[in-house]
Parts: structure tokens; C-alpha cells; sequence
């Protein structure tokens, strides 16, 4: 891969892992292989995270479709079907850096794809700067789901801070997704733990445990140079959304543990936002228990 910037050497360098990093980072390309490409035209959903172009925030967004919404149309483009009419403005602009994840919980696969966005007619495209894959740890099994049709989302609701409803949704999930910027592009990332591993320290205020990854520090790297984060967690039963923007910064301990601190700025609340009503989670083996 391109080499890491300043922020993800600096978290690989404290936490002593540089030469697994370097070792981890040669899986990281632009090329989009056939394998990646067929795995992306199975899915209904796709993950996005990118800085609004006008308030600088970063937001992750859920978007979702017939399979094949999302495929590969050349060795380093993804294309995307989408209502244009609906997307966020970052995802109308062109040159936006965006990073984006494909996750499928029936096989506990993930994919993604960082780069630049182009509007298209039908949605978007993203030119890859990097591609790669990650473990299956922490990614919750889900078998099937089902898709609703004839029936739009919520009505959507702007928050400044999280009511109790809000609280214990966050409270109750296993899986959301972070995005994160840095200076030459963006990053969609999945954390997954049992029920409870995000803590709402209050209503303006999250926390969660950094488990063990890959030795890449993709996102405490960014973190470290940008604090901008958008967090989305998500319904995986009713397809309602709740979508966080702010800061978050890592908190590092003499024995190696990580905490993630993020402070909300803005939220966005959404019933019944996904069509895609999935069965009931086998829990990773891999969560730590609380």
C-alpha cells in the first residue's frame, strides 16, 4: 500500500507494532480483484463516511439496495445506484474523499474501499486509492434477512443531544460503524462487541473499548491528526438509524488498553430509515466479555 501517513505511524510506533503493520499493510491496493468485486455485487448495503463539504463535520451513512446496487465497473471504480435526490451533499461533490464498507454478517465478511468520489446519473462513483479486507473478528453472524418494500423511512429528527430513547438504543448494540478523515482521504471502519461495549457516559458523551485489529491504526491514526468522527449505529431488526457527528479522541493506558472518547456535537435520528430487516445476531467469539 501507499505508505502510512504520520498520524497511523505514530499509534503503530507507541503501541510497538511497526513491523506488523508494514507486514499487514502489503494486503492494502488500489485493484479492485475479482474476488472483491463478486463479493461486493452480493450486497444490500453499504456503509460511507465523509466530511460535509459545507460544515466541515463527518457523518457515516447506510445506504442500501437490490444486490448489485453496489459493483465494481473497472479494476479501481465502484459504482453505486443511488437517489441522488437523497444523498448527502458529500455525496454529490465531486473530488470528495470518501471511505466506504461493505459488510456481509451471514458470511462475516467485510470489505473497504477508500478514495475519491465522482456523481454519476445513477448515484456515485469512488476511484480506489486503497482496498483491502479485514478478519471476520467482532462482525456479529447474521443468517438472512428480508427486504420491505413500499415503505419509506421516519421522519427523520436533528438532535443536539441524546434523549433516553437514543441511550439505550446505543446501549443495546453490538455493531456500528466510524468514520474518520485525514489529510489525503477518509475511512469507513465496523467496531462489534456484545451488547454494552458502548458506554453513554451522558447525553452528550460515548466511550468504547479499542479491541485488538490488524496493527494498522487506520482510525486512531486519523484520530490523531483530525478528531472529526461520524458514528452510525443501526437497527438491525427495524431498520431505524441514529447517526452521530463530533470529535473523538484515543485514551492510551500503561498496560496497552485503548479507550475511545467521543463527544457529540449533532445527531441524526431516523425510524424505520433501512429497508433490510436482518434475524437475530450469533455474538463473535472473539468480544471480550464486558
Amino acid at each position: 500500500m501507499a505508505g502510512y501517513h504520520a498520524g497511523s505511524l505514530a499509534v503503530q510506533e507507541l503501541m510497538g507494532v511497526r513491523d506488523r503493520a508494514e507486514h499487514v499493510g502489503r494486503s492494502v491496493g488500489q485493484d479492485i480483484k475479482p474476488v472483491a468485486a463478486a463479493f461486493l455485487e452480493l450486497q444490500p448495503l453499504l456503509v460511507v463516511g465523509a466530511a460535509d463539504p459545507g460544515t466541515g463535520r463527518v457523518w457515516a451513512s447506510a445506504l442500501t439496495g437490490e444486490p448489485g446496487f453496489v459493483r465494481a465497473t473497472g479494476p479501481r471504480r465502484m459504482s453505486v445506484r443511488a437517489d441522488t435526490g437523497r444523498l448527502a451533499p458529500a455525496l454529490r461533490t465531486p473530488g470528495t474523499p470518501v471511505g466506504t464498507i461493505a459488510l456481509d454478517p451471514r458470511t462475516r465478511r467485510r470489505m473497504r474501499l477508500n478514495g475519491r468520489l465522482e456523481p454519476t446519473p445513477r448515484g456515485f462513483a469512488v476511484e480506489a486509492d486503497q482496498v483491502f479486507s479485514n478478519c471476520p473478528r467482532y462482525i456479529q453472524r447474521r443468517e438472512s434477512y428480508e427486504t420491505l418494500a413500499d415503505r419509506g423511512p421516519g421522519t427523520a429528527r436533528l438532535l443536539t443531544e441524546l434523549a433516553p430513547e437514543q441511550e439505550e438504543f446505543i446501549r443495546s448494540a453490538d455493531t456500528f460503524f466510524l468514520a474518520t478523515v485525514h489529510p489525503g482521504g477518509a475511512d469507513a471502519s465496523h467496531r462489534g462487541g456484545n451488547p454494552g461495549f458502548v458506554r453513554v457516559a451522558s447525553p452528550h458523551e460515548l466511550t468504547w473499548p479499542d479491541y485488538p485489529g490488524n496493527a494498522m491504526f487506520l482510525t486512531l491514526g486519523n484520530l490523531r491528526g483530525d478528531p472529526r468522527a461520524g458514528l452510525l449505529f443501526l437497527d438491525w431488526t427495524t431498520g431505524t438509524t441514529l447517526q452521530l457527528t463530533g470529535e473523538a479522541h484515543a485514551e492510551f493506558s500503561a498496560d496497552g488498553g485503548r479507550t475511545v472518547r467521543f463527544t457529540l456535537a449533532e445527531a441524526l435520528w431516523t425510524p424505520s430509515a433501512l429497508p433490510l430487516r436482518w434475524s437475530a445476531p450469533e455474538y463473535s467469539p472473539a468480544n471480550p466479555d464486558r
